[in-house]
């Protein structure tokens, strides 16, 4: 052996266990992975024969002249009995057909190509393969088309999948559906079936929901509490959803109870103050806005004497056309502190006036995109040009107009008018009696 020469030089490394590209000694005993240039070596028949996807080629009229051996494999069919034999079409159900030669086809022609279309092929044992297919027209050098090479995905996993996300829609729909006919139907329960007559008065409310899939805590109620006196009610809970539904429920009821036991509006804010003084201090969330009013016929109208707990003030159309807030000592919102008061005012209704509650849904509205809210000032301009007006006719009204606010209109929005019918013309002439400012019927 010579002196300093390398005892491995014109070794073979891969009889060491060193990469041949590399030099890279591997693993003891274990052979060297075959070389990257090696994988490119597949020739270019095997990669159409053997591609992960069909391969086929017809001409202008659809015959088949190739077929690679992955889509024979998928259909069951030997090559013998397609190339020469079939037309693409062929290999399409019924369904399939009809769409290749209304749509498909003709598209191709136009285009020149056409992808990625979701078709159904029939195997040669009948059953269904569902496959995604882009065609193209292949064209000599001058353009003139030649034939068509298509080539086919199998959509087996791809057509599994959308069904699964189909199924999950549609029972995410009935669940959705499920869950609307429970909002609806809570909510209903919440809110007077009807509002019983009163003799001498007119009486119309409306409801309008702003999610389908949410309860909200606006309420209204008009109830009989003798022959002559019927007490009513109007507010806005905090919040919505389950919380905002039982606070609702609780509401009613207590105010009817209240009102049961003593009549006077200031009275009965009071009591439910208490009472959901109680839960605000647990959950901090218990807390409405109401009005609550006491409703006894008074002459040829009716007075109405309410509280305010918070809420905006009601708005009254008179007979002579005008309208403006019925202003009023407006007391801190319901069960937020203990120990609250609040104070009752009255107002007459005489032939031809209407007076509206409402819930701040209606002002908070934004009636467009970039735009602000509604607002009391367009409220009032509102009633100023639909005065005078009956309380079917004002709700209405106000009813198109919260249609009209379409996605503006982010919260429900509870409506109660009250108005006593115009007086019939006299058939003796017009009364010579002027018409004086209004006062108190007790103080006249």
């Amino acid at each position: 052996m010579t002196a300093g020469r390398d005892p491995a030089a014109g070794r073979d490394p891969a009889a060491d266990g060193r990469d041949p590209t590399t030099g890279v000694a591997g693993p003891a005993g274990r052979a060297s992975p075959p070389a990257f240039s090696e994988l490119l070596e597949d020739s270019a028949e095997d990669l159409y024969e053997n591609a992960p996807c069909g391969y086929l080629s017809t001409d202008l009229d659809g015959r088949i002249a190739r077929v690679n051996a992955t889509l024979l494999r998928w259909l069951g069919y030997a090559r013998e009995d397609l190339v020469g034999r079939r037309h693409f079409a062929d290999l399409l159900t019924a369904g399939g057909r009809i769409y290749h030669e209304t749509h498909f086809a003709p598209l191709l022609s136009m285009q020149g190509e056409v992808g990625g279309v979701a078709l159904d092929l029939r195997a040669s044992d009948g059953t269904r393969l569902p496959v995604l297919v882009t065609s193209a027209v292949k064209k000599s050098p001058a353009g003139e088309p030649l034939l068509i090479r298509t080539t086919i995905f199998d959509a087996r996993d791809r057509r599994a999948y959308e069904r699964e996300l189909l199924r999950a829609r549609q029972e995410s729909d009935r669940e959705r559906e499920r869950l609307r006919v429970l909002v609806t139907t809570l909510q209903h329960s919440l809110l007077p079936h009807a509002l019983p007559e009163v003799p001498g008065l007119e009486a119309a409310a409306y409801y309008h929901v702003a999610s389908p899939d949410e309860v909200s805590g606006d309420f209204y109620d008009l109830f009989p509490l003798s022959r002559s006196r019927w007490g009513l009610f109007l507010g806005d809970v905090c919040g919505k959803g389950a919380p905002a539904a039982a606070a609702t429920s609780l509401i009613r009821y207590t105010l009817r109870a209240a009102a049961a036991y003593d009549p006077a509006p200031g009275t009965a804010l009071t009591t439910l103050n208490t009472v959901l003084n109680e839960q605000y201090e647990r959950d901090g969330q218990s807390f409405c806005t109401a009005i609550f009013g006491l409703l006894v016929p008074d002459g040829d109208g009716f007075r109405l004497t309410f509280a305010n707990g918070g809420h905006p003030e009601p708005l009254l159309l008179r007979a002579d056309g005008t309208a403006s807030y019925q202003a009023a000592p407006r007391g801190l919102l319901i069960g937020v502190l203990a120990d609250t008061t609040y104070a009752a005012t009255s107002v007459w209704l005489r032939p031809g006036d209407t007076l509206v509650l409402y819930t701040d849904g209606l002002t908070e509205a934004r009636p467009g995109p970039g735009r602000g809210r509604y607002g009391d000032e367009a409220l009032l301009a509102f009633a100023r040009d639909l005065s005078p007006a009956t309380a079917t006719g004002t709700v209405a009204a106000l009813a198109a107009l919260l249609g009209k606010f379409s996605d503006g209109l982010t919260d429900d929005t509870a409506v109660l008018a009250l108005s006593v019918p115009a007086a019939a013309p006299r058939q003796d002439g017009p009364s010579t009696t002027p018409a004086g400012p209004e006062q108190d019927p007790s103080q006249a």
